[in-house]
C-alpha cells in the first residue's frame, strides 16, 4: 500500500449538496472511491480539519471550511522518465515535466508526481505547482517557492496574465493547403461522462485558443497552440474540433480508458513557453523549453 506522506485538501462548497455529514460528502465528491475505503479512512484517523482535528463518521458538513485526507493506492507506478530543473530563484521554480508523470498526486499516483519529486530535490515542503498541465503532456510547469507569495501567482493564471505556447502533433487529412494557416477557436467546454472527460456544448464561449499550422508531413502536422483560456482538455478538444486530433491521444476523440500507458507512444502535445510579468518583482518572466515536439 502506497500512502501519501503529505494531506491533499479540499474546501466544502458553499452550498451543501444535500448531505449531513463530510464522510457522505467525500463519499458523493469520489465516485470511484468505494465508501467503505472513505469509512476505514475516517476510523483510522487519516481524515481532518485545517486545525488538525479528526473527522469522524458523524462529523457535520459545514460550509467552506477545509478537509484535509491522506491518499493511499494498492500498488503506485512508477515513471521511468526525468524532470528538470530549468530555472530557480527566491520567488519561483520553473521545471520540465516529462511526459506520463502527473504534476500533483491524482489516479494511481500518490507520490509518484513532479511536486513531490521536487520536493524531495530541493528539501523545499512549502514548494507547490501553481496552475497543472495533463499528466500526458510534458513540458513547463511554475512553483511558487514560498507559501506566502503563492497566491498572487495563482492569479496570474487564473485571471489569464500568462502567455502560453505549446506544440503539438496531429493526424490530418486531405490535400487542403495548412502550412502557416491560422484558426481562432472559442466555445463552449463542459464537464462530460465519465467525469475526467470534457466536451463542447452550445452556449456562450468560455475557451478560446489561437492556432497555427508550422509544418505538414504526409498525414501529420506540427502545429502551434497559444490557448488564452485554461480549461482542462482545452487543447485536445479545439484541435479536434478542427478535425485534426492530437497524435497518441487516449481520451479523445476515443476513450482508451484500460489501456495502460505506453511509454513508447507519448501524447505529442507540449507546453514550450512561458511569459508573464512577476507579481512580486514587476520583472517580465520567459521561459522556454529546450525540448521540441519534431515530425521526424
Amino acid at each position: 500500500m502506497a500512502i501519501a506522506h503529505t494531506p491533499s485538501k479540499l474546501s466544502l462548497p458553499q452550498q451543501n449538496p444535500g448531505v449531513k455529514t463530510v464522510l457522505e460528502f467525500l463519499i458523493l465528491k469520489f465516485p470511484a472511491i468505494p465508501c467503505e475505503v472513505w469509512q476505514q479512512r475516517v476510523a483510522d484517523g487519516k481524515v481532518h480539519w485545517h486545525d488538525g482535528c479528526l473527522i469522524n463518521a458523524q462529523s457535520a458538513f459545514v460550509a467552506q471550511q477545509r478537509v484535509y485526507y491522506y491518499r493511499e493506492v494498492v500498488s503506485e507506478p512508477i515513471i521511468p522518465f526525468a524532470e528538470h530543473i530549468i530555472f530557480q530563484d527566491e520567488l519561483i521554480l520553473v521545471a520540465f515535466k516529462p511526459h506520463f508523470l502527473p504534476v500533483m498526486p491524482s489516479g494511481q499516483h500518490v507520490e509518484e508526481c513532479l511536486q513531490n519529486r521536487l520536493r524531495l530535490t530541493t528539501g523545499n515542503q512549502q514548494l507547490q505547482a501553481v496552475h497543472r498541465i495533463d499528466k500526458g503532456t510534458a513540458g513547463l510547469v511554475l512553483f511558487a517557492t514560498k507559501a506566502e507569495t503563492r497566491p498572487h501567482y495563482h492569479r496570474l493564471f487564473a485571471s489569464h496574465q500568462v502567455s502560453k505556447t505549446y506544440q503539438a502533433i496531429a493526424y490530418t487529412s486531405g490535400n487542403t493547403p495548412l502550412h502557416n494557416q491560422q484558426w481562432e477557436i472559442k466555445n463552449r467546454i463542459e464537464k462530460s461522462e465519465p467525469r475526467f472527460l470534457m466536451h463542447i456544448v452550445e452556449g456562450p464561449a468560455n475557451s478560446h485558443s489561437h492556432i497555427r499550422c508550422l509544418q505538414r508531413a504526409a498525414d501529420k502536422a506540427l502545429f502551434e497552440l497559444s490557448p488564452i483560456t485554461g480549461k482542462t482538455h482545452q487543447l485536445r478538444l479545439h484541435m479536434q474540433s478542427l478535425g485534426w486530433p492530437l497524435l497518441h491521444d487516449n481520451y479523445y476523440p476515443t476513450l482508451l480508458r484500460n489501456k495502460p500507458d505506453d511509454f513508447s507512444k507519448p501524447l505529442q502535445l507540449l507546453a514550450q513557453q512561458l511569459q508573464f510579468i512577476d507579481p512580486i518583482t514587476q520583472q517580465k518572466r520567459y521561459f522556454s523549453s529546450n525540448t521540441e515536439l519534431s515530425l521526424n
